[in-house]
C-alpha cells in the first residue's frame, strides 16, 4: 500500500510526455478561474460553475502567469495561432511554450532569491520580469512599490525612452537605465512572432 498517489501501475501509453505540458480538452477548464478538471467532474470546485460555462459577470478573472494578460469576459484569450481563435487560460499557457514572452532561462541566470542582480544592482525579481514583460511597473494591484536604481530607472525609460537626457540626471540613473535596456533587448531576443 502506498501512502501517496494511485497503487496502480502508471499508464505507459501515456499520450503526454513529461516534459510538455499536453493542450486540455475543449471545454475541460473552468473559464472563471482556469482550474483544469479532471474528465468525471461537471462543475468546478473552485467556483461552482459548470465547466466550460461563461464566467460570472461580477467576477474576478485569471490572468496568465507567464504573459500577465487577463483573460476577456468570455473566460478566453487570443491564441497565438490565428486559426485556433479563442483559447482558455491553460491551452493559453500551454502554447507559451511554443510561443515564449522573452529568454526566461537567461533571467533565472540573474536570480538570486526574490531578487535580480542586474550588473551592480538588485531588484525585485517578480517586478523587473513584470517591466519587461509588460513595460508595466506597478506591478499588478496590491504590491508595494520599491524605490532603487533599477526602478527609478525602468520608470524613466517608460517615461522618456532609452536616450533622453532629463534635467537633473543623475550617473546612477543613466548607469541603471543602460543596465535595464542591455537586459530588456537580451530578454526579447528570439521571440516568436504570433502565426
Amino acid at each position: 500500500m502506498r501512502l501517496f498517489g494511485s497503487t496502480r501501475p502508471a499508464n505507459p501509453a501515456s499520450p503526454a510526455s513529461p516534459g510538455r505540458v499536453a493542450a486540455p480538452p475543449a471545454g475541460a477548464v473552468c473559464l472563471q478561474c482556469g482550474m483544469l478538471a479532471t474528465p468525471d467532474v461537471s462543475f468546478c470546485r473552485r467556483c461552482g460553475l459548470p465547466i466550460g460555462s461563461a464566467p460570472r459577470s461580477d467576477a474576478t478573472l485569471p490572468s496568465c502567469p507567464v504573459c500577465y494578460e487577463t483573460v476577456g469576459d468570455d473566460g478566453r484569450l487570443p491564441s497565438f495561432v490565428a486559426i485556433r481563435g479563442r483559447v482558455d487560460l491553460v491551452a493559453h499557457m500551454a502554447e507559451h511554450d511554443q510561443f515564449p514572452v522573452g529568454d526566461d532561462e537567461y533571467l533565472e541566470s540573474l536570480r538570486a532569491g526574490d531578487l535580480i542582480k542586474i550588473e551592480r544592482w538588485q531588484a525585485p525579481f517578480d517586478l523587473v520580469r513584470r517591466y519587461l514583460v509588460t513595460g508595466a511597473i506597478d506591478g499588478g494591484r496590491r504590491r508595494t512599490y520599491l524605490h532603487s536604481s533599477i526602478v527609478t530607472a525602468m520608470s524613466q525609460l517608460k517615461r522618456w525612452g532609452p536616450d533622453a537626457d532629463p534635467f537633473g540626471d543623475q550617473a546612477e540613473w543613466r548607469e541603471a537605465r543602460a543596465a535595464v535596456t542591455r537586459l530588456l533587448e537580451r530578454y526579447q531576443r528570439g521571440v516568436s512572432p504570433r502565426v
